[in-house]
């Protein structure tokens, strides 16, 4: 059985059989695997925010890196906010004087 063409300026057929428009004669199968690779690493970018597991391409026994690199990275962003409305609070009382 042959193909039915949809829109021959882009070279895409329709397969009656099969009941799916694609492409004649051009394979994405490399666009797919490219596809499937950025899923991965989008995965592994959600799995970061859990803080368990480990990266997508690190060394074994370092599953709790992302742990810990959470909590020291909270630790400055506190510790800097923090003095940053320590610093506002001080301006405000001396100028109130």
């Amino acid at each position: 059985m042959g193909y039915i063409l949809v829109l021959p300026e882009f070279g895409l057929v329709a397969d009656p059989i099969a009941g799916i428009v694609t492409t004649a004669g051009i394979s994405y199968q490399p666009v797919i695997d490219q596809v499937a690779e950025l899923e991965k690493i989008a995965d592994d970018l959600v799995g970061m925010l859990s803080g368990e597991g480990s990266f997508l391409n690190s060394y074994p026994g370092r599953e709790k890196t992302l742990l810990y690199a959470g909590t020291v990275t909270s630790l400055w962003y506190g510790l800097a906010v923090g003095l940053f409305i320590a610093g506002l609070v001080a301006i405000a009382l001396l100028v109130g004087m």
